[in-house]
């Protein structure tokens, strides 16, 4: 046992301590640096995705792309449905200026009794989730720019509007919105002020309504009825974009930090995935524990393996 830590200790010296042939300083040997992880899936050929959502009925991921700018009305916008091993089920399943359909900016999205519930600017658009056929609308009147959408326990779809004009400056109409779902949909805003600073992405709880903003490093929480619930928790950078709920932990996009944070309301955040240009409005795999990475400026989508 001696002679092997001795003969150990010699290949470490050699190792470290080891002098250039030239006879120069001697420099210690530096590690290796570990590679970086790579995604666990990678959809290439989107067109500004914006969003994704995971349907665990069909085991596919539903993809917002915006195709152009996120407040022109051009009707050219799509929803694609991809497997979860990344094959294309359908390049367009929605599609803007198709088959009577009216997609403009598609961002948010979310499923409720077999409808598909897109915010577009300035209106929620509803969609047969299997066919894709347009079910009907309902206009924000007064939103200029209708971004996240989260179905609420109670039936109800909540949909945020970050209050931005064409050049991304503030149009003051910041606002939480509560869609009643039905034959005729109705809506209303449940929360209207500029001290939403540009809310995003939105998470909708039993009791509870948290916002995210882009204009400002803050996670908002509000009760149902609208009202102020705790102290607002900050972040470490801003331009925040996708909130998500995975158990007891809440990750958060941010376009600023250009990662995804991983934390509680409260307490400590830390970054989950880092070095991710433009992430979007995010969703979760439940099946796979994949965090879903729309890159908005980079027009694909990743899956990312939560550990």
């Amino acid at each position: 046992m001696k002679r092997l830590l001795i003969s150990s200790c010699l290949v470490l010296s050699s190792l470290v301590f080891a002098q250039p042939k030239d006879g120069g300083a001697a420099a210690p040997a530096r590690p290796a640096e570990p590679p970086k992880p790579a995604a666990a899936l990678t959809v290439k050929d989107m067109s500004t995705p914006e969003s994704v959502l995971y349907d665990a009925e069909t085991d596919t991921y539903l993809v917002s792309n915006i195709n152009g700018a996120p407040t022109d009305k051009d009707n050219n916008g799509f929803i694609a449905e991809i497997g979860a091993d990344g094959t294309v089920v359908n390049a367009k399943l929605i599609e803007g200026g198709q088959k009577k359909v009216t997609l403009n900016a598609p961002k948010g999205s979310a499923i409720h009794k077999g409808l598909l519930y897109v915010a577009d600017i300035d209106t929620v658009r509803v969609f047969d989730r299997k066919t894709g056929e347009p079910k009907g609308e309902v206009a924000l009147k007064g939103a200029t720019f209708a971004n996240d959408v989260a179905l609420g326990p109670d039936g109800l779809i909540y949909v945020s509007d970050s209050g931005l004009s064409p050049k991304f400056e503030g149009t003051g109409t910041d606002a939480i919105w509560v869609v009643t779902p039905g034959k005729k949909p109705t809506a209303k805003a449940l929360i209207k002020s500029k001290d939403l600073h540009g809310p995003n992405g939105l998470l909708v709880t039993k009791d509870a309504i948290h916002v995210v903003c882009f204009g400002a490093p803050e996670l908002q929480t509000y009760d149902l009825k609208g009202k102020k619930k705790g102290d607002f928790a900050t972040l470490p950078n801003g331009a925040l974009d996708g909130i998500i709920a995975v158990g007891d932990d809440v990750l958060v996009s941010s376009w600023g930090a250009k990662s995804i944070y991983r934390g509680k309301p409260g307490g400590e955040w830390k970054v989950a995935f880092s070095d991710l240009e433009a992430p979007a409005d995010i969703g979760f795999d439940s099946k796979r524990n994949r965090v879903l990475v729309p890159r908005f400026q980079g027009n694909i989508v990743e899956a990312w393996e939560l550990k």
